[in-house]
């Protein structure tokens, strides 16, 4: 009976040891494409990857430094035989996403209302929803085909806690005279050099971790850009400034920062972390009021990943304290009826000298009594003798 009791106390222990470490495996990503939506049907499975290669065999060191996760790509038919290919690429995060969506977008495309940002030109869509960018081509193209693709948008995978949040940065950028389709925007030294920067990625130093959004605006003098380099602290925005502040001005360089050649003369400021730079053919007056018009205001934000999700939360935390407490006290409680009922069995089945026979004393006791008679040993005496002497 007892040890049948200690098999079932080792199983749940067993059984609760391996609950407590299923609950950590990180789930498989959910498929990104449905198999149909808004009377789209698919032809087949979709294919599958997760080399950047397959989604784009030219750009794939790009999409990697975007953060690119995995790709997907599925032919769909309608009722009435026409088609329609969708290449989906998912990201880290959003920012990616977007980053991959402004290298792709063209300034000759029309603005759609798709997904959070969308796009369209002849039978080829554009958008990003969340950490999804999904290029769409139709075989032909109907009243009703951008209302399909908002329900594809509608049905597509969110990212998790602060990944679906676009970059602060691109709240600063200026609205008036920006030319449509024009915002880039870049996370290292590839994006930046797609983006026709007026800064060198040296200039820039990515090792500091800074984001960049680039942007083309109308002036009296033509084009020009402007590029807002948004840094960790205002303190390393300060340090960078000086460095570009040299290279501007043919100033020798720092060691290990190159200098600007062959990019012509630029304004430049800075406003708390964000360094802005107007490059182009702009006069001085015109590039005073593009800058003017990017203006820093502190604000208590938390745009770090909070890792809310079913392995990192508080609420996960205490689940596996009160697990791991319940293991503990199942293991001693175990280690206890083993121990105990080991030293049973062993007295009763294997008695003598070994183990002790089975009605030998469990504890030690000393004999305090007073003597019984005369014979007494000499030198001991009861405590009335004691007192009647006295």
């Amino acid at each position: 009976m007892l040890f049948s009791r200690s098999l079932l106390i080792l199983a749940v222990v067993v059984f609760l040891v391996v609950f407590a470490a299923g609950s950590g495996v990180d789930t498989p990503a959910p498929q990104i494409l449905p198999k149909q939506f808004a009377g789209w049907q698919t032809e087949g499975p979709p294919q599958a990857s997760r080399d950047a290669s397959a989604a784009d065999p030219t750009n794939a060191a790009l999409l990697k430094e975007y953060g690119f996760s995995d790709f997907e790509a599925a032919t769909y038919k309608s009722d009435d035989g026409r088609t329609l290919k969708i290449r989906a690429a998912r990201f880290a995060d959003a920012s990616g996403a977007f980053g991959a969506y402004t290298f792709y977008l063209q300034p000759e495309m029309a603005r759609e209302e798709i997904g959070d940002q969308g796009a369209s030109l002849d039978r080829r869509v554009l958008f990003y929803r969340g950490h999804i960018l999904v290029d769409a081509l139709f075989s032909q193209m109907s009243v009703m085909s951008a209302a399909g693709l908002r329900e594809l948008a509608g049905v597509l995978p969110r990212p998790s806690g602060n990944a679906g949040n676009l970059p602060p940065i691109l709240a600063f950028m200026p609205h008036h005279g920006y030319q449509s389709n024009t915002e880039k925007y870049a996370e290292g030294p590839l994006g930046l050099g797609a983006i026709s920067s007026p800064l060198t990625a040296a200039l820039v130093d990515f090792g500091a971790n800074p984001e960049v959004v680039l942007g083309r605006y109308a002036t009296s003098e033509g084009e020009a850009k402007l590029m807002l380099i948004e840094y960790p602290t205002p303190a390393l925005a300060a340090e960078h400034l000086r460095r570009i502040d040299a290279a501007n001005h043919g100033a020798q360089p720092q060691a290990g920062v190159e200098s600007v050649e062959n990019i012509g003369p630029f304004f430049d400021k800075r406003t708390g972390p964000i360094v802005a730079i107007a490059a182009g053919p702009l006069s001085q007056s015109d590039a005073q009021t593009l800058l003017g018009a990017v203006n820093y205001e502190a604000s208590v934000t938390w745009n770090e990943n909070t890792y809310f999700d079913k392995k990192n939360n508080i609420a996960n935390l205490l689940v596996n304290i009160i697990l791991l407490c319940i293991i503990v006290g199942a293991i001693s409680l175990a280690a206890g009826v083993a121990f105990g009922g080991a030293r049973v069995l062993l007295r009763r089945y294997f008695p003598g000298p070994l183990f002790g026979s089975a009605d030998q004393t469990e504890f030690i006791s000393l004999d305090l009594s007073e003597p019984a008679g005369p014979g007494s040993p000499a030198g001991h005496s009861s405590p009335t003798e004691s007192s009647n002497r006295s």
